[in-house]
């Protein structure tokens, strides 16, 4: 995969067809978490537990349990016959040194019922105590075609 792939588990897809989440402005609380080394098992993984081993431990301008997520907004695209889920780009305010020296994945999940969403590839610029920005898409974080 390179830079900024990602992939949703397969946990989520189910559990939002049944109607569990919520991802609109003023639903489900949402946070993205930062990990130094992870293999991605969209299979298997499912909750904040099947990953926290991986996260990045408290400091250096990170907090454990992640960012959450801001400007969450959830439309019908009807010219591309698909739904969109986006929100803000989210950035770790004054960002490392981490070890390792730059997350490998960045991980979405909903804190409140520990559900993982989806998660990205990250590997490139170490975080050296600037702001680090996670930049989404410019179609939108999950696209429903």
């Amino acid at each position: 995969m390179a830079q900024g792939d990602g992939n949703i588990y397969n946990n989520f897809k189910e559990e939002v067809m049944e109607g569990l989440f919520d991802l609109s402005s003023g639903g489900d609380t949402i946070k993205t978490m930062l990990v130094g080394s992870y293999t991605p098992d969209i299979d298997s993984h499912a909750t904040y537990g099947d990953v926290s081993g991986t996260e990045y431990a408290a400091g250096a301008g990170y907090t454990v349990g992640g960012e959450t997520l801001a400007g969450q907004d959830v439309t019908q695209d009807n010219a591309n016959d698909r739904g969109v889920f986006d929100a803000t780009d989210e950035t770790w305010t004054s960002l490392g040194p981490l070890t390792p020296s730059h997350p490998t994945h960045a991980i979405m999940y909903v804190p409140s019922s520990d559900k993982l969403i989806a998660y990205w590839e990250t590997s490139g610029t170490a975080p050296n105590g600037a702001n680090w920005t996670l930049e989404w898409g410019t179609n939108g974080i999950i696209l429903l075609t």
